[in-house]
């Protein structure tokens, strides 16, 4: 039986992903930063970016400062965590069977190193799997 965890904040939506991208490769940037590179990227206006940017402080994956009339804008938690809670969500929804094709689809979809591909080697070398379910035996009369 699976448990679902309850994620620790609400999901990012894809063009929120968009946006924390940016602000993960700059670290630390001001609002007019992420303004300039989601407008060229996307072709995203100010208002869209600024609200944005707003959800993204309000679900807690930005923080932000005022300087003056600029917001200097934080991620709280590293790309990593945020996509292994990505992650966990879909194996949470996963259905039961389905795991296994649904990691495959992401190896055959991902650009590994030979150092990753030797890690995810080891993993699946010492992965041990449950044990089959015991079933009755009926006693013989």
């Amino acid at each position: 039986m699976t448990f679902l965890r309850k994620p620790d904040r609400e999901p990012l939506s894809q063009a929120e992903w968009k946006v924390m991208r940016i602000v993960w490769r700059l670290k630390c940037c001001a609002s007019r930063d992420v303004y300039a590179e989601a407008g060229q990227e996307h072709g995203w206006s100010t208002s869209t970016v600024k609200t944005m940017l707003r959800r993204l402080v309000d679900k807690g994956y930005l923080s932000t400062e005022q300087i003056g009339n600029s917001f200097l804008y934080r991620p709280t938690r590293s790309a990593l965590a945020s996509l292994r809670t990505a992650a966990d969500t879909l194996l949470d929804n996963a259905l039961e069977g389905t795991t296994g094709a649904v990691i495959a689809h992401m190896v055959k979809h991902s650009e590994l190193s030979a150092g990753e591909v030797a890690e995810l080697r080891e993993l699946l070398d010492s992965h041990k799997s449950p044990p089959a379910p015991k079933t009755k035996r009926k006693k013989k009369q």
